[in-house]
């Protein structure tokens, strides 16, 4: 393990700019977090979970990144707007925006309560748009900016997490009509779509469903699952001048597994895809260690 993020963009990118990451204390929004700060971002973790907020700060302050942590729960439209103020008042204008914080469980449409469904559409989209319309608000609509959504692969629609589904191709919709209403006050906002990332979160979930996340890399054209400095590197790419023509865009991170069918055209045994090792402080998931050839 080296003991810095090897990011693959020009050092120091972000120096000065002020950058929240939502739900930035676990899995995907702490890797992005780590890489923001390497490349000298102000990095503004923003969840409900103070402790784990600040497990992260610390990681980014011992690695000579700066970071601070705002805890708010993203469904409160009140507290979203006190945090986004005082975010501003702190700290200054608001470069970047990765809304990344969700969540959601498995379960078939028939057995999904309406608290379940409501809970789920709130985090992963309705917390979403509050975060953003807050931070355009506040700030983006007089100084420009860059949101990123993190939304999820849903193209063939979401059997077993229509909840997520539904809410992350909201969010897709978001992604475009905020794009298009907010392009003139120089604001960009684009998503980007994981498939199936082999991060530390896939050991939460029972074990019943692990049976069938240990399935999941046959069905990659690639052979393997995506790790976390994969989408990373693509969300940090979107914030930065070099995507200054971008905007309304969803990037899949998939290895192409939402391309096709594997039942019409059985995928070939894989090789040769290495994954990128970027992030420094990585935390694979223990059940494909533990299930490795």
């Amino acid at each position: 393990m080296t003991s810095t993020y090897q990011s693959v963009l020009r050092p120091a990118l972000f120096k000065g700019a002020t950058i929240i990451v939502t739900g930035g204390g676990s899995g995907i929004g702490r890797c992005i977090a780590h890489e923001l700060a390497s490349l000298k971002a102000i990095v503004l973790l923003l969840g409900r979970n103070k402790g784990k907020l600040e497990i992260v700060q610390k990681e980014i302050v011992v690695d000579g990144g700066c970071c601070d942590t705002f805890v708010c729960d993203i469904r409160d439209e009140t507290g979203v707007k006190q945090q986004v103020e005082a975010m501003l008042k702190k700290h200054g204008r608001i470069y970047g925006l990765v809304n990344n914080a969700g969540g959601q469980f498995p379960s078939p449409l028939e057995s999904i309560s309406k608290n379940g469904w409501d809970a789920v559409i709130s985090t992963n989209l309705t917390g979403g748009f509050l975060m953003a319309r807050e931070v355009y608000n506040q700030s983006m609509a007089e100084h420009g900016g860059s949101v990123v959504n993190i939304v999820a692969d849903m193209w063939g629609g979401m059997p077993g997490m229509g909840h997520s589904g539904a809410a992350r191709a909201g969010m897709v919709n978001f992604t475009q009509t905020a794009a298009y209403e907010w392009g003139h006050a120089g604001v960009r906002v684009n998503a980007v779509a994981p498939g199936w990332i082999a991060s530390s979160g896939m050991d939460t979930y029972p074990d019943e469903f692990k049976k069938v996340l240990l399935t999941l890399p046959a069905a990659v054209p690639l052979g393997r699952l995506g790790n976390e400095a994969e989408i990373s590197s693509a969300v940090c790419f979107l914030l930065s001048d070099a995507a200054n023509f971008i905007s309304g865009t969803t990037i899949r991170i998939d290895g192409a597994a939402s391309q096709g069918n594997t039942a019409i055209y059985p995928l070939s045994k894989s090789k040769n895809s290495v994954p990128f090792g970027g992030f420094h402080r990585a935390v694979p998931s223990k059940l494909f260690q533990n299930n490795e050839d």
